[in-house]
């Protein structure tokens, strides 16, 4: 086996075990669990299909100018979005989401600068 298919090698197997600890981590999994909520809620995927609808049709009454009506019904969507934000579900996922994206960011960093030493490393013993 050459000495590149090797590191690949163990590249795929950290990645590997890091993705499943990614998994198992509380951060990860509470995310995961209230995602799956929000999936499941159909209130709240009714309200969606309902701001999209609303959305098409301010378009609509945009393309034919009639302001009007176009104003009306962009009120409705922003008073139907506020009502879908302020959700107890959305607000917790949000709050996960942002929590996985913080452990993601860090782990993203800790990488980057370790993978930078390593290269640094390299270069100097090659000098």
């Amino acid at each position: 086996m050459e000495k590149r298919e090797v590191y690949d090698t163990k590249i795929n197997e950290s990645l590997s075990i890091l993705l499943k600890s990614l998994e198992n981590h509380d951060t990860i999994k509470a995310y995961k669990k209230i995602e799956k909520k929000i999936d499941e809620h159909d209130g709240l995927k009714e309200m969606v299909e309902e701001i999209k609808q609303l959305q098409k049709e301010a378009v609509k009454f945009a393309h034919y100018d009639k302001p009007n009506a176009e104003k009306e019904v962009l009120r409705q969507a922003d008073e139907l979005q506020e009502t879908f934000d302020k959700h107890p579900l959305v607000l917790e996922y949000r709050e996960c989401l942002v929590e996985a994206n913080d452990l993601l960011h860090h782990l993203t960093s800790l990488l980057q600068s370790q993978v930078n030493e390593s290269l640094e490393k390299l270069l100097n013993e090659k000098e």
